[in-house]
């Protein structure tokens, strides 16, 4: 089921550049819950969509891709009318998917250690510590990100060998003075207020919370990877949530 699941999203994805009819056949149109807040739902068919979108010749490359029980979620790259770089989420009843999330972002980068958005490991190992994994992220999500206890970066974190990917930042130290900053009106600049799901498979874990980045209503989609029981490795996405004035649809960022 997982492998199969897998499949079918990744030819969903696909379809946006090739127009295949055959890869929305996914998605369970009647029961399709869209959480995109910029996506109109139930306007254009799916096919119809997908086959006016391939005209332009997009361009789309899973990166990763993992399964968590009834969800699927991928990291991956656009090239459309420009290079974005996202995290697609996505919930199964049977071989139909019934809910999708995003976060995506404009590419940037590399960073200063040459790192970009999207290189790095993507094999997935270590399944029988998926659920460890999962804990141990949502223990620095609700401590460090959340609860901003800065000093203990280092008990979740491999100081040694930690890889980042975030196009401004590029070490441990780094992520630390991030974390630090203030705006001018003393709130920190990057802020994590709330942890929406933790998704896993063995050595990635998923993370979607909502914040504030410098003054901003945001959504901070963070993957990382693990080894022997630390943080070595982080990618992640960050996006505005518009006011719900502007949304496409009412089903909520979340």
């Amino acid at each position: 089921m997982t492998s199969r699941r897998k499949q079918l999203i990744h030819a969903l994805l696909k379809g946006i550049e090739t127009g295949d009819p055959e890869s929305v056949k996914v998605v369970n149109q009647s029961k399709y819950i869209q959480h995109n807040p910029q996506t109109h739902e139930g306007d254009e068919g799916l096919a119809a969509l997908f086959k006016r979108l391939s005209k332009t010749s997009p361009r789309v490359n899973i990166v990763r891709i993992f399964s968590d029980g009834d969800f699927v979620f991928a990291h991956t790259e656009y090239d459309f009318s420009s290079q974005r770089v996202g995290f697609e989420m996505f919930r199964f009843e049977g071989d139909q998917t019934v809910e999708h999330w995003d976060n995506i972002q404009s590419r940037q980068g590399p960073n200063s250690a040459g790192r970009s958005m999207v290189d790095g490991i993507a094999e997935v190992s270590d399944l029988d510590k998926t659920e460890s994994n999962r804990e141990l992220v949502q223990s620095f999500v609700n401590e460090v990100l959340i609860g901003r206890q800065l000093n203990k970066l280092s008990h979740y974190i491999d100081i040694d060998h930690y890889i980042e990917h975030n196009p401004k930042l590029s070490s441990l130290s780094s992520v630390h003075v991030a974390l630090s900053e203030s705006d001018i009106d003393g709130r920190f600049s990057m802020r994590y207020d709330k942890s929406h799901r933790i998704l896993a498979e063995g050595n990635f874990v998923l993370s979607a919370c909502e914040g504030h980045y410098q003054g901003q209503h945001s959504s901070f989609y963070d993957l990382f990877r693990l080894e022997a029981g630390k943080i070595i490795e982080h990618w992640d996405t960050r996006e505005v949530i518009h006011p719900k004035s502007e949304w496409k649809n009412n089903n909520g960022k979340f």
